[in-house]
């Protein structure tokens, strides 16, 4: 399974590191990701594989929000599958 991963907030040192290595804990890979800084603000979106991921994905979603809070940016996930649907008109 895909997912796409969203990352936004105030730019400031650690935030690529600190979700990369949540990632890495939970074994989810990372496929493409573009990641820009707009004015004061990082912005990055990530295709993740999920297909060794340890957990469910709700679990990893949760843990993925927490990272998140923790380095102060907004985190989202979701299917890659609903994303799609969610996207095509």
């Amino acid at each position: 399974m895909k997912a796409i991963l969203t990352v936004i907030g105030k730019d400031k040192v650690g935030i690529i590191a600190g979700i990369s290595t949540q990632l890495q804990k939970l074994d989810i890979n990372i496929v493409d990701v573009n990641q820009t800084i707009m004015e004061e603000y990082f912005t990055m979106i990530m295709m993740l594989n999920l297909e060794k991921v340890n957990t469910s994905f709700e679990e990893a979603k949760t843990s993925l929000i927490s990272k998140g809070d923790e380095l102060g940016v907004d985190v989202k996930i979701q299917r890659a599958e609903i994303f799609n649907v969610m996207h095509t008109l």
